[in-house]
């Protein structure tokens, strides 16, 4: 791959570059609430963002999204399949507590029987750029994120950024060839599909909200979109819901009184975001007609486990029978995942990773960035957990190599220099289901973050990687 602006990135005047960069940014509503004041949007700050946009092979970029459709349908399967979640996840749950309560939910609600007829996915299945031996790219997935995927409103913000900075420099070919993007429109689409199909004209969209949210401007993009289409979003606390959140006779879902259409989750992916009144709310919101996004078989779906099984030979043909063409465009995009399960594959597993640490990531059921292990932590937990049950509640993956290059990260308060870094691009996906008929399945646009080569792992929201575009090459 090509390095990219080289002789740029020797300029003495970058700090001057990034200080225009920054108050584009500013003025394009690139932007988080800070640390010190998450709950307030009386003083912002720009989310961090890479001065210049980093080169991603054309092709790898059209393959992303020539699968994500195909990854929508898989999701889609999975969460249909009852039988295969509980085997996938029989041995996590005995030991992963996390995934043990959203199981429990998942079973009261197919116990009762599920009320809701219509269901949303909005998804984001990232990748990163294996570097082969010969030279070459080859496009492998990191992880698909089923449940508060974000940075679709930022990211429709930030095109205008690179662009800004590549004409200051006179290079306005360049700057054209930056892509347009707008994931919070399509996003937004997808929950205004849902509600037009759960067929109540005053009903809302509940927006399921996190306290402290220094992203709030991502969402609010949607919100906006929404909003623009005349449905009213309203944002509320799993606190909220306990407290003000009923079902009707119909399992309609009331929140002060108002019908609740579509609700869609920006909370509720980790642990430390429960408390037991919040996991009543979960129920009670499982339980209702509503549209859940995701609803908590799609939650599962999502899960580092069901990854890891969904790459063993013939699962994907039993999940898609007839459908080799999908099957094989799935198939090329997944990196070695290896179950941790006791027994021996799982002891094979171990051996292997012990063997050449640095070929290998150790995984748990876990979201929001920061939560993997490598190089001599993943062999301290792995020598810890080799003889216990507990192992079943990770899963190791073979460490993609990326060809590292060279960019400035901004952030609020860090020096500007050239640091070298890698790449994540996420493709987002909706699909819209009725009953059995899928009536909406498509890609809406990307996200690529990236990161200084010292950051083994975390997204944006975990403070490690920054906002970036990709400069097709």
């Amino acid at each position: 791959m090509a390095t990219g602006w080289g002789s740029i990135l020797r300029d003495e005047q970058l700090e001057e570059m990034a200080r225009q960069a920054v108050d584009r940014a500013l003025a394009e509503g690139v932007l988080l609430r800070t640390s010190q004041e998450p709950s307030s949007s009386d003083v912002v700050s720009y989310a961090p963002f890479t001065l210049f946009p980093s080169l991603v092979p054309s092709a790898l970029l059209e393959q992303a999204y020539a699968v994500q459709m195909d990854f929508n349908m898989l999701v889609d399967a999975v969460s249909q399949n009852a039988a295969f979640l509980e085997q996938t996840l029989s041995s996590t749950i005995k030991r992963d507590n996390f995934t043990a309560r959203l199981f429990d939910i998942h079973k009261q609600v197919l116990k009762e029987g599920i009320a809701q007829t219509v269901f949303l996915g909005l998804n984001r299945s990232d990748y990163m750029f294996q570097r082969n031996a010969d030279g070459s790219a080859a496009l492998k997935q990191i992880e698909i994120n089923t449940i508060s995927a974000s940075f679709g409103g930022l990211a429709s913000r930030t095109p205008a950024v690179h662009r800004h900075v590549l004409n200051v420099l006179s290079k306005t070919k360049e700057a054209a060839k930056i892509l347009s993007n707008n994931p919070s429109k399509g996003l937004a689409l997808g929950i205004a599909k849902a509600w037009e199909l759960y067929g109540s004209a005053n009903a809302l969209v509940l927006l399921i909200a996190q306290e402290k949210e220094r992203n709030i401007f991502d969402q609010r993009a949607i919100e906006n979109e929404l909003l623009a289409r005349n449905i009213h979003v309203i944002r509320r606390r799993f606190e909220d819901v306990s407290e003000k959140g009923s079902l009707d006779q119909d399992r309609r879902l009331f929140m002060d009184g108002q019908e609740v259409a579509v609700v869609y989750f920006r909370d509720g992916y980790m642990p430390s975001q429960y408390s037991p009144q919040n996991w009543e709310a979960r129920l009670l919101l499982e339980r209702s007609r509503a549209v859940k996004c995701p609803d908590i078989a799609t939650q599962l779906a999502g899960t580092k486990k069901v990854q890891q099984e969904l790459s063993r030979m013939g699962i994907l043909e039993m999940l898609l029978p007839g459908q080799p063409e999908i099957v094989a465009r799935l198939r090329a995009t997944f990196a070695g995942l290896y179950s941790l399960d006791m027994g021996e594959e799982g002891d094979l597993a171990i051996a292997e990773a012990l063997a050449a640490p640095s070929q290998f990531v150790l995984k748990p059921q876990r979201e929001g960035g920061g939560n993997n292990l490598y190089g001599e932590e993943m062999v301290q937990a792995l020598e810890r957990l080799k003889e216990s049950e507990e192992r079943a509640s990770y899963i190791l993956m073979e460490k993609i190599e990326p060809e590292p290059f060279g960019n400035c990260l901004l952030r609020p308060g860090s020096p500007v220099r050239v640091v070298q870094c890698i790449s994540e691009l996420g493709i987002f996906g909706v699909y819209v289901r009725q009953g059995k008929t899928l009536v909406m399945n498509k890609h809406v646009g990307h996200l690529l973050r990236t990161k200084a080569m010292e950051h083994a792992d975390g997204g944006v929201a975990a403070g490690v990687a920054v906002l970036d575009n990709p400069y097709p090459v």
